[in-house]
């Protein structure tokens, strides 16, 4: 499955449980996560990647930028990896 399908899956199952999420396309900033989202109040930015993909210096610096000014940021590569950020961060019971 290549990392648009993957996002679509993801971006599906998040607006099922409620999360107001959006996809970036283009930026004024190289690096920012692909989906960013609002759930529960908590701010989320999720970098999605497929099976063999990689994460760059640039992107893992835009995740610990949004981790450090108190929202919640990492990577996934299936719906069932959003499923366990969201469940490590509290905000849904079942992973």
């Amino acid at each position: 499955m290549n990392e648009q399908q993957i996002q679509k899956k993801i971006i599906d199952y998040l607006k099922s449980i409620g999360a107001y999420t959006v996809k970036t396309i283009v930026t004024n900033s190289s690096g920012t996560p692909d989906l960013l989202m609002s759930f529960k109040g908590h701010f989320i930015a999720i970098e999605v990647k497929a099976a063999k993909g990689r994460v760059s210096e640039l992107q893992k610096w835009h995740l610990e930028q949004v981790r450090k000014s108190g929202g919640i940021a990492f990577v996934a590569k299936s719906v069932d990896e959003v499923k366990l950020g969201l469940f490590k961060a509290g905000l849904i019971e079942e992973h």
